[in-house]
């Protein structure tokens, strides 16, 4: 039985550098990176497995450009605290922030209206009172435009001290 061996290319982007500080967008380029592939008949399961390793390269490349441009809250500290962790932090402008519920629920966010830059409109940017997080797990994103700082809470426990602080920059 003769052996039928090939090779094939897959290309793997690289996100290297693509937040860094002096970085343009310009610069963001995708390296090929060449995984041979031998569809050799003795050894099939060899190559599927080759395949699948490729496969998961790329698609964990993928999760890190998309995790890449959120900056994500808990919601409750895995100590069981009513907090927000980091309870203070800094983003660049038009950074998606992804609110996480994680212990102590029910949560939400609300951002105080006049402790944010003004021209903001603190409704637009707010989880209502009754709109809460109710499992492990669920989310609330929102995207900051305006420079500045923010302050949020969450209205069940703000009494409790569970207010946060963004700077946007």
């Amino acid at each position: 039985m003769a052996a039928m061996t090939t090779s094939a290319a897959i290309t793997i982007p690289s996100f290297t550098g693509l937040k860094g500080a002096a970085a343009a967008p310009s610069s963001v380029r995708s390296t090929p990176a060449k995984v041979p592939v031998c569809l050799c008949a003795p050894s099939i399961k060899a190559s599927f497995k080759e395949l699948g390793v490729a496969v998961a390269a790329t698609a964990a490349s993928a999760m890190l450009a998309s995790n890449a441009l959120a900056f994500e809250v808990l919601l409750g500290g895995s100590d069981g605290s009513l907090a927000f962790v980091p309870n203070e932090f800094a983003v660049p402008a038009g950074e998606k922030i992804v609110f996480k519920n994680n212990a102590g629920f029910p949560h939400n966010v609300v951002f105080d209206e006049d402790e944010i830059p003004s021209g903001v409109d603190a409704s637009n940017i707010s989880m209502k009172d009754e709109d809460l997080l109710n499992a492990p797990g669920e989310v609330y994103s929102i995207t900051l435009d305006a420079k500045g700082t923010y302050t949020f809470y969450c209205s069940p426990h703000q009494g409790a001290g569970m207010i946060g602080k963004v700077t946007v920059n």
